[in-house]
């Protein structure tokens, strides 16, 4: 086995990766999916009750209740925006990678932990912290990202992601599941409810920096730390180190086309998964399915458990198929959920239609985002892998950005949340009709000879 070899398809190190995804998954799942947003909904409507209005403010500006932590979420990307490709590009210059991703992983962990704090007139909180956390689990995810290609060759990274994914759901399910059982037996516990959810939400930071440790002792830097040249600072090296790479980033044309079409689905799927549950657990009334928080968690355990299978079985498919045509595939799915939870889900059996929905969410969700990730990889530069994922990371796990923001805008206008999962149509029938269009050959050529030019 080569040295190239040896350094990547380490069976060791790659646990220790995925490793990751299964510390930081309990996030995305017990605060992003299913606890944060209808508690602090609720929250949010009994303050509005309490002010006899239809709105709560914040910093000034009324808010419908069930639109605050949508907007937070398009908040918090917009600040991915101005930040992540300046971490990337300090984290490419400096080989810093693994200490960025530890020191932001730190920080997203003790903003959920403090989760725990919000309660009553504090609703407000839930949404700052939410901003930080995901700021900081967006960053982290950037440099953990740009881990993949060097650590599986090519041939081994559809699998890689994929398996990273399924750990992920693995994860994220099993802290879902202790989450839901405090949860259910609360009141045989002698814990209020309101106690039971803030308790979940602090886990999530608790496990996440917990299981972020077996990452730190098997992760290996690639490259020995970069030394800042006299006079210099990390952030000025870092707009220069970008400025760099957006002067040569006409030389990947292909890349460019598929960020775009990732942007457009990716979005889609985000927001589906961000405000599943507030749509779930929103009246009647409001075009919600008025379901109850067990039963709305036991459907989304579902679909963590579901979802660790269906990650490995698109690996599977997109060896055969390969992978732009099983993204295709997905988003075909995809849109076929969107368009019936506008439509359906409704009457006495809502909330069977929902679980069986959840099910095809499920079987798609991870493959459809494991595989695009794989696929980037082939199309980003060497050296240059952290740079290229923060701009991919800007619509990746939790952070979408305008499908959060379309979504809290068409609830607010015609009061209703129906009207929110209809704009998110949009999304995929966008990136369905970009994504066929992206040569991808000619995207991993492109970076070749780019590679093989800075060589000479």
């Amino acid at each position: 086995m080569s040295q190239e070899k040896a350094m990547t398809n380490d069976k060791r190190e790659i646990f220790g990766w995925a490793m990751y995804d299964w510390a930081n998954s309990a996030f995305s799942t017990t605060v992003g999916t299913v606890f944060l947003a209808p508690y602090v909904a609720s929250l949010a409507r009994a303050a509005a009750e309490k002010a006899g209005t239809g709105t709560v403010p914040f910093f000034g500006i009324p808010v419908a209740p069930d639109s605050f932590l949508p907007y937070s979420i398009s908040f918090s990307v917009g600040m991915q925006v101005l930040f992540l490709p300046i971490l990337g590009a300090i984290a490419d210059y400096s080989h810093r990678r693994k200490q960025m991703m530890q020191l932001f992983a730190a920080i997203g962990a003790l903003a959920t932990i403090l989760l725990f704090a919000v309660s009553g007139d504090l609703w407000w909180l839930g949404g700052v912290l939410f901003i930080i956390a995901n700021l900081a689990f967006g960053a982290s995810i950037v440099f953990y990202n740009s881990y993949l290609p060097d650590i599986a060759t090519e041939d081994r990274r559809d699998s890689v992601s994929s398996y990273g994914w399924a750990m992920g759901y693995l994860g994220g399910g099993l802290l879902l599941v202790l989450n839901l059982a405090l949860y259910m037996f609360s009141d045989k516990l002698g814990i209020p409810g309101g106690l039971a959810v803030r308790i979940n939400l602090a886990s999530a930071g608790l496990w996440w920096m917990g299981f972020s440790f077996i990452t730190w002792a098997r992760v290996r830097p690639r490259h020995a730390a970069h030394q800042l040249p006299q006079g210099e600072t990390y952030a000025s090296v870092g707009f220069k180190q970008l400025g760099g790479t957006l002067k040569e980033i006409r030389n990947f044309p292909e890349t460019l086309k598929y960020l775009l079409a990732y942007f457009l689905y990716n979005d889609g799927i985000q927001t589906v998964i961000a405000v599943a549950s507030t749509f779930a657990a929103a009246p009647l009334i409001q075009g919600g399915l008025e379901m109850g928080q067990s039963t709305l968690t036991v459907v989304i355990l579902m679909i963590q458990f579901v979802a660790f299978g269906g990650a490995l079985l698109w690996g599977r498919l997109a060896g055969r198929i390969g992978a732009k045509r099983a993204i295709i595939v997905s988003l075909v799915i995809w849109l076929g959920v969107v368009i019936y939870a506008y439509g359906g889900l409704k009457g006495d059996s809502r909330t069977m239609q929902f679980f069986i929905l959840g099910m095809f969410i499920a079987i798609v969700m991870g493959g459809s985002q494991a595989i695009s990730r794989s696929l980037f990889a082939q199309m980003i530069p060497s050296g240059k892998e952290a740079e290229f994922y923060s701009f991919y990371e800007v619509s990746e796990r939790g952070t979408s950005w305008t499908g959060p923001l379309v979504f809290g805008l068409a609830n607010q206008i015609f009061g209703s949340l129906r009207y929110g999962i209809l704009s998110l149509i949009f999304y995929f029938i966008a990136g369905l009709i970009v994504l066929p269009f992206v040569n991808v050959k000619k995207a991993i050529d492109d970076v070749k000879n780019y590679d093989a030019g800075r060589k000479k």
